[in-house]
């Protein structure tokens, strides 16, 4: 009786996930890489140390005697022409650019991905009335759309702010904690016309994106298979097809929080964004440059982060495109 010989079973290589791959992709990209550690440092700056008064001084502090100091220990940054210190109105303006940057993208990318998604999976008449209305907006001018908007809803944000002051602070709180903490909510929800503002009309040309990317999912065949298993519309929208379309909805994410935040210096710049004495990237720069020829330090340092800022987004928007796009190469 002749032997059988037994063949060893052949190891079945584990596949990887797309989102595994674009890590991948996304760490062999020094580019991306470097920016996303700048960003995080950045980011770390802006958002958590303004929360530790006793590591930076009072950003609206005024020290006259101290005025137009160049960068030494003390001020790492300088002053201004009141005395106060940069370094410290870098970091609590970067904190306002930098929310005014997320929670509007936040806003255009909901409305967007919800109205394209719906436009592109229902199709017909719904499509072309949706996105006829797409092409109208497109056609108003939007700088003075906002600046009418945000004016018209600005009267409010004194009640927001009360509100918002007696919901963190409780009724039996003292003036001097209420003043503490209105110190760093009014920043915010003064800004709120200009969130819904720049919000309510920036989300045009991502509805467009999604619109385009759902149409090339919803005509694959497992969306086909979905709907002959007798699942609904909304679940074959919203956890089959949106999900293979978050690629480019993430890219244009991080390329878009850049040119919310140039825009809302470009009003602060104007004079249209942050109210004094609080301030932002963009009313440091518009400080600076009005001083630039005697103290050459008030736009330098504001001018550093907010470019750094926007080199980094792009490139760690570019790393991510790279990274999702599913004809890259792994090796």
């Amino acid at each position: 009786m002749s032997a059988t010989t037994v063949n060893a079973p052949v190891p079945v290589e584990k596949g990887a996930s797309l989102w595994r791959d674009a890590a991948y992709r996304l760490a062999k990209n020094r580019a991306a890489t470097i920016s996303l550690v700048v960003l995080t440092i950045i980011f770390i700056a802006c958002l958590v140390l303004p929360f530790f008064p006793s590591l930076i001084p009072d950003p609206n502090l005024q020290e006259l005697a101290g005025k137009n100091t160049p960068p030494s220990a003390e001020h790492i940054f300088g002053t201004d022409h009141l005395g106060r210190d940069i370094f410290s109105r870098v970091l609590y303006g970067g904190r306002i650019t930098i929310a005014v940057g997320l929670i509007t993208t936040s806003v255009s990318v909901t409305l967007g991905v919800l109205w394209g998604a719906i436009a592109g999976y229902v199709r017909g008449y719904v499509d072309d009335f949706m996105m006829r209305i797409v092409d109208i907006l497109y056609a108003l001018p939007f700088l003075v759309i906002v600046i009418l908007l945000g004016k018209t809803i600005e009267p409010w944000t004194t009640t927001l702010t009360n509100d918002t002051v007696r919901l963190i602070v409780g009724e039996g709180a003292s003036v001097m904690d209420e003043n503490a903490t209105r110190t760093w909510v009014e920043p915010i929800t003064t800004l709120v016309p200009l969130f819904i503002a720049i919000g309510a009309l920036s989300w045009l040309t991502v509805s467009r994106i999604v619109r385009s990317q759902v149409r090339n999912v919803a005509s694959q065949d497992f969306v086909e298979a979905s709907r002959s298993l007798g699942l609904g519309h909304f679940t074959i929208l919203f956890k089959h097809i949106l999900p293979n379309s978050l690629g480019p909805i993430i890219v244009y994410t991080t390329l878009t929080i850049p040119s919310i935040m140039l825009f809302e210096a470009t009003l602060s710049f104007l004079g249209l964004g942050v109210k004094p004495p609080n301030s932002s990237w963009g009313i440091l720069i518009s400080e600076g440059a009005d001083r630039m020829s005697a103290n050459f330090w008030l736009l330098f340092f504001p001018s550093l982060f907010f470019a750094t800022t926007l080199f980094a987004l792009n490139f760690l928007g570019d790393g991510l495109r790279d990274a999702l796009d599913p004809k890259s190469s792994k090796d």
